[in-house]
């Protein structure tokens, strides 16, 4: 959807657009999982009237290995930006990027599947579930994706981690402040997030398949207790949790392309939850590919699109599977990761490159 509106707003014709989505617009927009936009992806949807959206804003992301000496601060005052990014619902972004595309007279498909794609020499056929048919001169696959759900052969690896996801209460909330917590499992998030009852934090705790299901499996009280255990005190008590969801990790870095098809975001790249940069790296995808095919619909816009992002998708999957890995890892490296977060913290040119990253990418 974010492509389709950029694509408009760069002033291709909405009516030679065409939104394929399997998924009825009702059930997106009542989703309730929280999303983690950096600055420069409000930015991004700011141009497309989609931003500003419900949302909480992060003013500074804590992070600390849980055990171990070391941590870093990153503040939007160092960078002198209103946020550094902002929590919102899955839903909130959906509807708003509908609105979008439909003020662009976008035409949409839903809820409808791709069943078969031929590329020829002039373009691409594609047969759909209800038996129809249509011709494009350019395919891009943005339908996103879990891990495990299809074999790849680019770069993939198992974290042999699981995602539990819930939204928690506490007792000292800190204002504007999100968390990332490594601990021997893997990392721990917590984003501020407002809700009915005052604050609350979307909750992202990794760790290994059998602790996961152990977590899910516990009542409200003792999975409460376990996430003080894993996080400590900083928040006060975990008061209360709403219900908890589990998703199997891992990496699929698989930026396939052809002549006259191209993948962007998750069909591109299914990244770990760490520093929560998949959906801020595919909205990049959107914007890079709408300026590419805006200028030039054609094979060779496609292959100046991937030759552009090659350098942001390498570093943020670089940058992602680095910490999974090292900061799930045991024994003398831990002690050397600590004191690497401490030389973050204390070098600001460091943690001024680490927060242009995660608020911008590569550029």
């Amino acid at each position: 959807m974010a492509l389709a509106a950029m694509l408009a707003r760069r002033g291709v014709d909405g009516q030679r657009i065409v939104l394929i989505d399997a998924k009825a617009l009702g059930a997106a927009i009542t989703d309730p999982r929280s999303l983690a936009l950096s600055h420069g992806s409000g930015q991004l949807l700011e141009q497309l009237g989609a931003w500003p959206l419900p949302s909480t804003p992060i003013h500074q992301i804590h992070v600390s290995r849980r055990g171990h000496f070391g941590r870093t601060l990153i503040d939007r005052a160092e960078h002198h930006v209103p946020a550094l990014g902002h929590v919102t619902r899955y839903g909130e972004l959906v509807d708003a990027l509908a609105r979008a595309c439909e003020r662009a007279g976008v035409r949409t498909l839903r809820p409808l599947r791709v069943t078969a794609l031929a590329e020829h020499a002039d373009g691409v056929t594609l047969t759909l579930d209800d038996g129809g048919t249509l011709e494009a001169g350019v395919v891009v696959q943005a339908e996103g994706g879990v891990f495990g759900e299809q074999t790849r052969q680019g770069r993939t690896r198992d974290y042999q981690q699981s995602a539990v996801i819930a939204r928690v209460s506490v007792s000292d909330p800190i204002a504007a402040r999100a968390f990332e917590r490594f601990t021997d499992e893997g990392p721990l998030a917590l984003l501020p997030q407002e809700g009915r009852d005052g604050h609350q934090y979307a909750l992202v705790w990794c760790a290994r398949p059998d602790t996961a299901a152990e977590l899910l499996a516990l009542d409200d009280a003792a999975f409460l207790a376990r996430l003080g255990q894993a996080f400590g005190t900083r928040l006060g008590r975990f008061t209360a949790c709403g219900a908890r969801a589990c998703y199997q990790l891992g990496l699929n870095a698989d930026a396939r392309a052809s002549a006259r098809t191209v993948a962007i975001g998750n069909a591109a790249q299914t990244l770990h939850p760490v520093a929560g940069q998949g959906l801020n790296l595919g909205l990049r995808d959107a914007a890079v590919l709408a300026r590419a095919l805006a200028k030039d619909p054609s094979p060779c816009g496609l292959a100046a699109f991937n030759a552009d992002r090659a350098a942001d998708r390498g570093t943020t999957v670089t940058l992602t599977d680095t910490m999974a890995r090292a900061f799930a890892s045991r024994g003398p490296a831990q002690a050397l990761l600590g004191l690497g977060l401490a030389a973050i913290d204390a070098v600001t040119p460091a943690r001024g490159l680490l927060a242009e990253l995660m608020m911008y990418g590569r550029r």
